[in-house]
């Protein structure tokens, strides 16, 4: 079944079903019988039977209307935190506060771990999962950029303030629902604010959460905004420093000695003309290069920076195997065409992205769909992407990426912007579905299985 009739009906007659819920409740009863018939994702019944008692408990309707009252404040939250900068390996300074913000809230005992993120651990009342839930402190932005938050048209303007000024926001008034909520969960809930997700930091931060707290049993990270769509599959990726060495010389009278830039030359050339599938998706880019001393210089020294992804390990591995063949030859090239020196090369490994994925059959995954179901938003794609759940898919921990409400664009650039369009439903939705995962003592046992 694809939405329990005890849901349903449940959103039909509370009072939190609102306009917005309301409106989709009456489509989706009246065309439930499509719905049925090409599921997006199939629920189990007993699953849903047991979201129904959590979302009917009369605490639970009220803490997700006090959720709605305060965004105004969660917006606020949200600007002062994306005018904190937080490039890559620089996120201290943001951590520091949201540590503070953690504490604030009643986990006294959050920290900072030895990698950077922001840890807080909310205890359950019994021996059920430990789930973690998180979102990403680092921006793409360079420290200097003005991160200042600019309002326009009904939209606030500035880097970062959906990726992921929102997911961090959100994680901050989930800790206040559950503080005023008096819900006891049966799972624990670990709260992270964590590090490196974007481009250099290549998931330091994550990695260091799975390596220290080998217990997670399911992993949820909020990135960005939006609330149509989940991330359950891990594209992967490599990514290398092609370094190029040869002895160098003068280019007039040492002219005839081998060039690590030529023999650079030769290798991208090669690169460019390998075929890679289209499905699964596989792609390349030489994406930055350098080198050499002078215009009139035979280069000692080169190197281009190489990212390779594809939604498949083992696409992934041979791309890798034959950019590392055809730079070999590139490089022999070279040497045999002049004879006089000779050029090497070295593949530093810059970033590692394992593949993964959560299958939709998964409980993680349909307590969430329940969850969008319930908030009136039903999930339109199941995407594969990038994110901190690389880690867990990969080693077969069940984890998904989701949106936190409202609507951005401009992800990455300097005119990023964010609308707060019906953007209190993403921390009920993930209030909703972080209860059914851990359980509500007194009402229901956890839908996430233990490891």
């Amino acid at each position: 079944m694809f939405v329990s009739n005890v849901v349903l009906n449940f959103f039909r007659t509370s009072k939190f079903c609102e306009r917005s819920v309301l409106a989709y409740c009456a489509a989706a009863l009246l065309s439930s019988t499509s719905l049925q018939a090409q599921p997006l994702i199939p629920v189990d019944d007993s699953l849903a039977s047991v979201f129904a008692a959590i979302s009917s408990d009369t605490r639970v309707q009220s803490t997700l209307n006090d959720i709605q009252v305060s965004e105004p404040e969660t917006l606020a939250e949200q600007v002062r935190l994306t005018e904190i900068p937080a490039p890559p390996f620089l996120e201290q300074k943001r951590a520091e506060y949201y540590l503070d913000q953690m504490q604030s809230r009643g986990i006294e005992d959050a920290y900072i771990d030895s990698e950077g993120n922001v840890i807080g651990l909310r205890a359950g009342s019994g021996d059920g999962p430990l789930f973690v839930i998180a979102a990403h402190l680092d921006t793409v932005f360079p420290l200097e950029t003005d991160v200042r938050v600019e309002m326009r048209d009904d939209r606030y303007y500035a880097p970062g303030i959906g990726d992921d000024g929102r997911g961090l926001t959100v994680l901050l008034t989930l800790i206040d629902a559950f503080n005023s909520s008096g819900i006891e969960t049966v799972g624990d809930i670990m709260f992270v604010g964590n590090v490196g997700e974007e481009g250099p930091g290549d998931l330091r931060g994550i990695k260091a959460i799975f390596r220290d707290h080998p217990d997670i049993d399911g992993f949820v990270s909020i990135d960005g905004s939006g609330l149509t769509r989940i991330t359950t599959g891990a594209t992967g990726s490599r990514r290398f420093a092609v370094e190029f060495t040869g002895p160098g010389g003068h280019s007039f009278s040492a002219f005839g000695l081998v060039s690590a830039i030529h023999a650079m030359g030769r290798a991208i050339t090669k690169i460019g003309d390998l075929e890679v599938p289209s499905s699964p998706k596989t792609t390349f880019t030489v994406g930055m290069v350098d080198g050499g001393t002078s215009v009139n210089s035979i280069a000692a020294d080169a190197v281009f920076q190489l990212d390779m992804r594809s939604n498949d390990a083992g696409e992934l591995a041979k791309l890798e195997a034959r950019v590392k063949e055809v730079t070999a030859q590139a490089v022999a090239e070279e040497n045999a065409r002049w004879n006089n020196g000779e050029i090497t090369v070295n593949f530093r490994l810059i970033g590692d992205r394992p593949v993964g994925s959560t299958g939709a059959s998964n409980p993680l995954v349909q307590v969430a769909a329940l969850a969008y179901e319930a908030v009136g938003s039903p999930i339109q794609e199941l995407r594969t992407s990038s994110t901190d759940s690389n880690i867990p898919m990969s080693m077969g921990i069940p984890a998904i990426t989701i949106g936190g409400g409202g609507q951005s664009g401009g992800a990455h650039s300097p005119e990023e912007w964010y609308s707060p369009v019906d953007s209190h439903l993403g921390p009920q939705m993930a209030f909703l579905m972080m209860l059914g995962l851990v359980g509500v003592e007194g009402v229901s046992p956890p839908l996430m299985q233990r490891l």
